[in-house]
């Protein structure tokens, strides 16, 4: 399959004339192939991304095109579809975020405030857990899981991880809900699930483009503390951490199960 990742957005520089001018990167995840051109503000359309898009691709047009930038996203969208080219919100486009850091160019994005998990999502319970990163893909890698999201590339082997190191994670019991509960966050992407220290304390997800959700507020300090140990170890796991879906503790079923990684 052929991947691009691509960000077309406002220069943070104007030129000389005082004029805007709007960029178009492109790139493969190994940066192997590399693509920009340049327009005027007032030439910024779909049907330029695509024009683009079709010199970029000389002859094979790529299957899919990733995009992290909102603000991209419907531009990129629309020129997609007139190709056939899928194109895929996803804030996981390292080789693009590293060629934008290189030029300098941001790539921070405002996020709207953590909204409340809906109230028909509720599980019955949560809890901070941990597996040693040797067993992560054994357990769950060959389990008829419905919902099951490991990316290669967060594998702890090629993170480099040591088999012993502590993987934290979040398990929540979903009960009746679970299942539900699983194809919703399916929808919604999962990036990262953060501690957050406030008053109350808060466990926030983090998911599609900018979206934020309130998967649990305590004041419990066990759980406090549960929770410092739960992003301590994240430093450890270089970022590495997990989060799993059952309808009980039984451990007999699993509803879902996502590697997730701060990007």
């Amino acid at each position: 399959m052929k991947i691009w990742q691509a960000d077309f957005y406002r220069r943070p520089q104007t030129e000389a004339s005082g004029q805007v001018m709007w960029e178009l990167l492109i790139c493969d995840p190994t940066r192997s192939f590399e693509y920009q051109a340049t327009c005027l503000q007032s030439q910024a359309s779909s049907s330029w991304v695509g024009s683009q898009l079709h010199k970029a691709a000389l002859e094979q047009l790529p299957d899919v095109i990733q995009v992290f930038r909102p603000q991209s996203l419907s531009l990129i969208e629309q020129a997609g579809r007139s190709l056939g080219i899928c194109v895929e919100p996803t804030r996981r486009t390292l080789a693009l975020k590293q060629w934008l850091q290189e030029k300098q160019y941001p790539i921070s994005l405002d996020k709207p405030p953590p909204m409340p998990l809906p109230e028909n999502l509720w599980g019955e319970e949560w809890r901070f857990a941990s597996l040693t990163a040797g067993d992560v893909a054994e357990i769950f890698g060959d389990r008829p899981i419905p919902i099951l999201e490991m990316p290669e590339y967060l594998l702890p082997i090629n993170l480099g991880l040591a088999s012993t190191t502590p993987v934290p994670g979040v398990v929540i019991y979903g009960g009746r809900q679970s299942m539900r509960l699983a194809r919703w966050l399916q929808q919604v992407h999962p990036v990262a699930l953060n501690y957050v220290a406030g008053a109350p304390d808060g466990l926030v997800l983090e998911a599609g483009l900018v979206d934020r959700w309130i998967v649990g507020t305590f004041e419990d300090k066990e759980v406090t503390t549960a929770g410092k140990v739960y992003e301590q170890r994240k430093q450890q796991s270089r970022g590495l951490h997990f989060l799993l879906v059952q309808p009980d503790d039984s451990g007999m079923t699993y509803s879902g199960f996502w590697l997730l990684r701060e990007e």
